[in-house]
């Protein structure tokens, strides 16, 4: 995957006024044709950004500090490229504005334009952060340990193997659920890592999945299969997209619910969140390594 703009420049100018042409779009038909799966399925879900810096001059001049969520369907047909993000939430650094609402709808008009669907921005004063960005912990059975016992060496590779879910762990320590129609199943892991397409810089998060089926859930085999990930080149979006992708067809669920919480960046958190029907979608919230 290849991706040209603001990010693979040596050096970079930080505006001083308000810029929104700093925003970069890119397609996520660029991650969604890599899968080759159906995108219509993939378009399910929200991308919950948190935004941890972001600041701009009242009228008498002084700096307002506030945090920001934004919410953004699964369904725009781009996503911002989150340096381009971080230069244009600095452009309003030095800029006057009367209001947190004139903010706020600045805001989600122009990243509604930069991925071309409406985006929900929330800001959040320091004193609310307690009530309305409380830190959580996943929910259900943590996996990370399902390989510690085995014989087996987890191997490195270069891309995503979904044929890794299959259970071919000969150990007997492992952990396997069994999933029944009715029943859904909560696990997560803290040892997602991936790759950013452009500056091969490493991404952390937490993945968490809700599944409901008939087949088996082999923990061990799901375990080598996240950390299959360590090093493959992909946007926090597609690698969640491709995770829905590849459980959809191994499992075929009757219900999935596929999100990851990855560590911040410049100042910026990224929370894809996927679902095999929109009623199924969680709250948004943020984990301690957030």
């Amino acid at each position: 995957m290849s991706i040209h703009g603001i990010l693979g420049e040596q050096t970079t100018d930080y505006p001083t006024e308000y810029s929104p042409q700093t925003l970069y779009p890119i397609a996520r038909s660029i991650g969604r044709d890599a899968i080759g799966w159906q995108d219509d399925k993939l378009a399910v879900g929200v991308d919950w950004w948190h935004a941890f810096e972001v600041s701009w001059l009242s009228l008498q001049g002084i700096s307002q500090v506030v945090m920001a969520r934004f919410s953004i369907p699964a369904s725009a047909p781009y996503i911002v490229e989150s340096k381009s993000l971080k230069l244009y939430l600095n452009s309003f650094n030095f800029t006057e504005f009367a209001s947190w609402d004139t903010v706020q709808q600045l805001v989600a008009k122009d990243l509604s334009a930069c991925v071309q669907a409406e985006v929900t921005v929330e800001l959040f004063g320091l004193e609310d952060s307690q009530s309305r960005l409380l830190i959580t912990q996943p929910e259900g059975v943590c996996i990370d340990n399902a390989l510690t016992d085995s014989a087996n060496k987890v191997a490195l590779v270069a891309h995503p193997d979904a044929s890794l879910l299959n259970d071919n762990e000969t150990d007997t320590c492992h952990v396997t659920a069994e999933v029944g129609s009715s029943a859904p199943v909560t696990f997560y892991s803290n040892l997602l890592r991936s790759n950013c397409p452009v500056t091969n810089q490493p991404d952390w998060g937490t993945l968490s999945v809700t599944i409901t089926s008939q087949a088996p859930i082999n923990h061990a085999a799901m375990l080598r299969y996240v950390l299959s990930f360590r090093q493959h080149n992909g946007f926090h979006e597609q690698c969640v997209e491709q995770i829905f992708s590849d459980l959809s067809q191994h499992y075929e669920p009757s219900a999935l619910i596929v999100r990851a919480w990855y560590t911040r960046r410049g100042g910026i958190d990224i929370n894809p969140c996927r679902v095999s029907d929109i009623n199924l979608l969680p709250q948004p919230s943020r984990l301690i390594r957030q």
